[in-house]
């Protein structure tokens, strides 16, 4: 582009010469001395108007200076408020704000974080939680010049979000921490893990996290209630040393439905915060017995094993057929193992291929592959009637549901026909096969969902061994009879979609946001998005209701409440127009997590600002913050060159001096009489 206008430029100077040339010298018979001055200054004022029509920039350089950015972030949670210390963090924003030798030195920005990251407007201290990693983040990452810094003014306590100890940040922070630093003494129970689901008369296991911080031995009681009843009673021994105490204990459900337990560690003498001393979870209770069938061509030690393992559960039944198998009803089952079959299955199997019961696979050294490879889809396997030995290796990222390795791989090794398996289905593998120290890819467990008909592959025999070899690891069964029943929970669940299907919780923590997740299919289980879908909550104390809409969310509807008050609630989810819908209960639990701290995390505040080459200060010495930040010599002031370009259409001036040429000229014409 340049090019093109430098040869414009000269095809301009070209043509006003031409011009002058014309007008005082090829034009005019007789020339006198001053026709090369009349020439040279109209061929000026024609070159100038070219000029402007050409309309070229002039680079100009301007000196600028460019100070550097201080990001100042403000905790607006609600722990600054329980703290005492709201007055406090609004002293220190208004000292900053009106300090001129600041404005003067930095480009000060400030924002508010909690749950959510803000320019700053006002201060309330009202949010829910505290998230400290992600404002540090977005600071870091739309920083491009290392010229700047932070202040961190918080306390420190961090309630979602990634961990902020962890960042890594390569610009200085200066943590101002405000709250009590003093340590006081305290329990607490930290976290409290259950199932959600359990059936009626089974007993579901319960791990509870204690926590003490103090000086002194304490003999304090921790119980479990149950619609006000203690049903779990314990003397804890804690001190200085021995300070936390995780407590692993079986509950036994009694009561269909939803059950709700109130875990409480007793107070200490004088503690500050008490609120920490009680959790509340709950677990919803299914009273429903399944029947499992076991069909066999022969009796085998793995019947029995598989009848044990799975009977652990007491809400389940195994029905073992080794005869007669044409005669069996299998509408009474839940779901099916098919031992080694053979062609004597034929009738069974194409009722349950019909019928798209879930069924669990075993095969063995007696399977007759050429009947299972004609008859289940998906399946086959080019066996050259040999035996060959397979020890489990456990696929550690097997999704579909969560399997812990129980000692897999010191468990004998299963005995299958040898050849190559080909799964040609949809699957996730959790045993891969290990043949003689080789790992192989070749799945030895295998779990598909094909067509609504959940399938479970075993391919060897001998799973007794492996109940046998777990107990003597463990000294008992268990690990064993709860990896036989997530296999058979996961075949047992409904095979048939529901089509609207809704994720929400038992239970949810006060001042915490409630997320609710929708799914709704068509007839052909076909995701729909032209749903209107309604969630009616009821509040049973008070009878209040409100109802929401669900919005739209790419593949599902999603609806966010805001944190609603404590108690218990019934809801319904309806889609408009149609007859689905969905009902149940949930419990809002009296528990605010910004008050179960008594103090500021002073040390994470601390060793974040040392990884950054910063400082940390406290409320009562923040004022020394200012000084040290002009007298660290990674701020200063940049002066830069910046050039700008300028059009010369908009040069008052040359529109004066192409006048001023006219104006000459004239009066030169008019002096000599040539006017």
């Amino acid at each position: 582009m340049e090019k093109q206008i430098n040869i414009f430029i000269l095809i301009a100077l070209l043509f006003s010469i031409l011009i002058g040339y014309y007008q005082y010298y090829f034009k005019v018979i007789s020339k006198t001395n001053h026709s090369f001055l009349l020439f040279s200054i109209r061929s000026l004022v024609f070159f100038l108007l070219f000029l402007l029509l050409i309309n070229p920039s002039i680079p100009r350089k301007d000196l600028i200076k460019e100070k550097p950015t201080l990001s100042v972030l403000i905790d607006n949670s609600l722990s600054i408020r329980y703290l005492r210390k709201d007055s406090v963090v609004n002293t220190i924003l208004s000292s900053f704000k009106s300090s001129e030798i600041l404005k003067k030195n930095f480009d000060v920005n400030y924002y508010s974080f909690g749950e959510q990251f803000n320019v700053i407007d006002s201060l309330n201290f009202d949010e829910k939680q505290t998230d400290i990693y992600t404002p540090l983040s977005s600071i870091s990452k739309n920083s491009n010049d290392a010229n700047n810094g932070i202040i961190l003014l918080s306390d420190g306590n961090q309630t979602i979000g990634k961990d902020y100890e962890f960042i890594k940040m390569n610009i200085p922070i200066y943590s101002i921490i405000v709250g009590d630093t003093l340590t006081y003494n305290d329990v607490r129970i930290d976290k409290i893990n259950t199932n959600r689901y359990s059936f009626v008369n089974n007993k579901f296991p319960v791990e509870s996290l204690l926590q003490y911080n103090g000086e002194e031995s304490v003999k304090l009681k921790y119980t479990i209630e149950n619609t006000g009843k203690i049903i779990y009673s314990k003397i804890i021994n804690l001190n200085k040393e021995d300070n936390s105490r995780l407590l692993k204990i079986e509950i036994t459900s009694k009561k269909e439905g939803l059950n709700y337990y109130k875990a409480t560690i007793e107070n200490l003498d004088n503690e500050k915060n008490t609120s920490n001393n009680t959790k509340e979870f709950s677990i919803e209770v299914i009273n429903k017995q399944s029947k499992i069938l076991i069909v066999s061509p022969f009796n085998h030690p793995d019947l029995g094993a598989l009848k044990k393992a799975i009977e652990s559960d007491k809400q389940r039944k195994v029905i073992i057929h080794t005869k007669n198998i044409d005669d069996i009803n299998l509408s009474s089952y839940k779901s099916i193992i098919i031992y080694q079959p053979n062609f004597s299955f034929k009738k069974i199997i194409n009722e349950i291929n019909k019928s798209k019961k879930p069924y669990l696979l075993i095969t063995g050294s007696n399977t007759d592959w050429s009947f299972i490879n004609s008859n289940f889809t998906g399946l086959n396997k080019n066996d050259i009637n040999t035996v060959e030995n397979y020890r489990p290796r456990l696929n550690k990222n097997f999704l579909i549901f969560n399997q812990n390795n129980i000692g897999f791989e010191n468990f004998p090794p299963l005995l299958d026909k040898f050849g190559e398996t080909t799964i040609s289905i949809h699957h996730q593998t959790l045993l891969y096969q290990n043949i003689k120290g080789f790992n192989s890819k070749e799945p030895l467990l295998a779990i598909s969902n094909n067509n609504n008909q959940k399938k479970v592959f075993l391919f060897g025999e001998g799973i007794w061994k492996w109940r046998s070899t777990s107990y003597l690891m463990s000294n008992s069964f268990q690990n064993f009879d709860n990896f036989i029943s997530n296999i058979v929970l996961y075949i047992s669940s409904n095979t048939i979609k529901n089509r609207l299907d809704v994720e929400v919780k038992s239970s949810y923590n006060a001042n915490s946001s409630i997320n609710i997740n929708a799914f709704f299919v068509d007839e052909n289980y076909k995701f729909d998005d032209r749903a209107i879908i309604y969630f009616t909550l009821k509040n049973i104390n008070s009878k209040k209701t409100t109802t929401f809409p669900f919005l739209l969310s790419k593949k599902s509807y999603k609806l966010s409440l805001s944190p609603i008050e404590p108690g218990e609630y019934e809801y319904s989810i309806n889609v408009k127009n149609q007859n689905f819908s969905k009902k149940g209960f949930f419990k809002v639990n009296e528990f605010d997590i910004e008050r179960q701290f008594n103090n500021v995390d002073h040390s994470k505040l601390k060793e974040l600002t040392d990884k950054t080459r910063g400082a940390y200060y406290f409320e009562n010495n923040y004022n020394e913050l200012i000084p040290d930040l002009l007298n660290d010599k990674r701020f200063s002031s940049v002066q830069k060159i910046k050039i700008n370009y300028d059009q010369l259409i908009n040069w008052k001036w040359g529109l004066i001096v192409i006048l001023s040429l006219l104006s000459i000229e004239w009066f030169i014409r008019k002096y000599y009489g040539q006017i």
